[in-house]
């Protein structure tokens, strides 16, 4: 059974502040997935074969082909700030 706790336990580790409401709605909402997930647990599937595709699979890829190479010079043309031939991006904390 999931609690408020375990609520503010899963919000903490994400990083979300959830009011007090919010808390009891996905208290509920969780609570009401368990049991949904408890109830396909009793299916009995021990003459059901796996499966690994509904249907039959075909690959869609095609063979990458280089169309027009774009030098280095065009690339940082589009730089909005270059240092020693690189992109200059903020640092990130």
């Amino acid at each position: 059974m999931i609690t408020i706790k375990d609520v503010e336990h899963v919000a903490k580790l994400a990083r979300l502040e959830l009011t007090e409401e919010e808390k009891e709605l996905y208290t509920k909402q969780l609570g009401d997935v368990l049991k949904y997930v408890d109830q396909m647990n009793e299916v009995d599937t021990s003459n059901v074969k796996p499966m690994t595709q509904v249907i039959d699979f075909v690959n869609v890829m095609r063979e990458d082909k280089v169309v027009y190479e774009q030098s280095k010079e065009e690339l940082m043309a589009n730089a909005p700030d270059e240092e020693n031939g690189f992109f200059k991006v903020p640092k990130i904390n």
